[in-house]
């Protein structure tokens, strides 16, 4: 079993359907790119030596060049090692030597800053000088034979609360990663397309798979990234479109201006995860853009594949329990088991809240050196998410946090998210992220850090009477603090951490 196989597949039988496309010009056809493919492969294993399993890193902006090396590492039996662009040079140091990677291929603005932190033993390469382009030419390799379970991508988490860990993800994860798609997300037409507007190097990556899988198209931007004009853009010349976005994404689109007036009809599907989709966003995304929008769950240790909400659910205005499903993510994909546990892991009953469990053939093979972190993440058999979650009667998943956002004041439970859907009602509130302080008498305090869309627009009052509406007393916040922004990682998550600092800090000061 080998990924590379799916290029393959589609070369042989479309060999002149475009495969790549770098903003509005169709760049490779199938054929072609398989054939770089090959060649590339060749010279991973012949000139550069590599054996097989061994790292090959990839510390660059979306191109092209990031498609076909992902398919040449897998095609020569290597493993690829996706590096956020964004990232610090501190944090490109540590992925390059945990991973143990040999060979990196750099975007040119980033070959200083890699080359800075490169070991001895590491080789670099710019995909933007000439001697790229020879490298994928010349002779070719054959399909590398792999095991199921060999790694083929060692994906390393954001490391908001330490060292990112590298999650193990194999053939076999990977390619049930890819089906899943198909029969819990959305169809694909060889007609169709995907735009990487997210990082190649995360979630919008791996959804090449189930695109070439369905010999579509892959969009590059232009800019290498997400810029809402471009993308309707695009969409003018790219149709049947499906983009992979964080909910920062999607409110970021709907809220520029050009939303008004954009003629969205070549996008097809937007499929929203990486973080909570507030029920209100959702719901003005769905009035500007139609009923386009699909939710996935899930994590960097079962890629892509927990639970997913299709469009067909987000359209069933008429059930009942409407409005409870659009705050959920929706239901187990068909690979995977997916229960909530308690603290023995047991399972709980029906709206209860504990902690995700999921197992099934998408979940990771462990993390990269660390067994320690690899026997409590799957200890029993199951991957334990660190996600609190509550599952209905009908197998609707509800998040409630992370494990670790829980705040526990005066001994009760509260769930940030839940007061966060509260302010998010307010119609002057842009963005607002919830913690617990402590406080000497109940343990811990809740605290809102808020966005405000114009100066004085929203205030302390308006918050705490919208709260009184919605939630129990003991949930409102007992302080609210008004920020120009958010602190955030590379991929559109607010950083608590950051913000529990800054409420540490402001405590010394007061």
């Amino acid at each position: 079993m080998n990924l590379a196989h799916l290029l393959r597949r589609a070369a042989q039988v479309s060999p002149e359907g475009w495969a790549v496309a770098q903003g509005h010009d169709n760049l490779w056809r199938f054929g072609a790119v398989a054939a770089r493919v090959a060649a590339l492969a060749h010279r991973l294993r012949n000139d550069f030596g590599l054996g097989h399993g061994d790292r090959v890193a990839l510390a660059m902006r979306n191109s092209p060049q990031y498609f076909e090396l992902l398919f040449a590492a897998w095609h020569a039996g290597l493993t690829a090692v996706p590096i956020n662009a964004k990232l610090h040079p501190k944090e490109f140091e540590y992925i390059l030597g945990h991973s143990e990677a040999k060979l990196c291929f750099v975007s040119a603005e980033l070959a200083d800053g890699v080359a800075g932190v490169a070991g001895p033993g590491l080789t670099l390469v710019s995909v933007d000088e000439p001697g790229y382009e020879k490298l994928a030419a010349g002779d070719s390799l054959a399909v590398a034979d792999c095991d199921p379970d060999d790694v083929a991508w060692l994906f390393y988490t954001s490391g908001t609360t330490g060292r990112p860990k590298g999650a193990m993800l194999t053939h076999r994860n990977l390619l049930t990663m890819t089906m899943g798609f198909f029969t819990d997300v959305d169809s694909i037409e060889a007609a169709d397309c995907v735009l990487h507007a997210a990082p190649m190097s995360h979630g919008s990556g791996q959804y090449i798979l189930p695109h070439v899988a369905a010999m579509a198209k892959q969009v590059i931007p232009a800019s290498g990234g997400f810029d809402a004009p471009e993308m309707f853009d695009l969409m003018r010349t790219h149709h049947g479109m499906c983009v992979f976005a964080a909910p920062t994404m999607v409110r970021r689109l709907i809220e520029h201006p050009v939303a008004r007036t954009a003629d969205s009809r070549g996008l097809k599907t937007i499929v929203y995860g990486g973080g909570p989709m507030y029920v209100a966003d959702l719901k003005r995304a769905m009035e500007v853009l139609g009923p386009k929008l699909a939710q996935i769950y899930g994590q960097g240790e079962s890629p892509m594949t927990i639970t997913a909400m299709t469009k067909a659910r987000h359209r069933d205005t008429a059930h009942p329990r409407h409005k409870q499903r659009l705050a959920s993510v929706g239901v187990a994909q068909a690979a995977v088991e997916v229960r909530v546990g308690g603290s023995e892991d047991e399972t709980l009953a029906a709206g209860e809240p504990g902690e995700v469990l999921v197992r099934g053939a998408t979940v990771m093979r462990g993390y990269w050196r660390d067994p320690e972190a690899t026997a409590k993440a799957l200890r029993g058999g199951w991957l334990h998410t660190g996600d609190v979650g509550t599952m209905d009667a009908d197998g609707f998943l509800t998040l409630m946090d992370r494990s670790k956002d829980l705040i526990i004041s005066g001994g009760s439970n509260i769930y940030p998210r839940e007061v966060e859907e509260v302010l998010l009602r307010h119609p002057e509130v842009a963005e607002v992220s919830v913690i617990g302080a402590p406080h000497p008498d109940w343990g811990e305090e809740v605290v809102a850090y808020v966005v405000g869309r114009t100066s004085g627009g929203v205030t302390a009052e308006s918050l705490d009477a919208l709260c009184l509406d919605y939630i129990a007393r003991f949930k409102r916040p007992k302080r609210y603090e008004f920020v120009e922004a958010l602190p955030k990682n590379n991929y559109g998550k607010v950083l608590k951490t950051e913000l529990r600092k800054l409420e540490a800090a402001r405590k010394t000061q007061r």
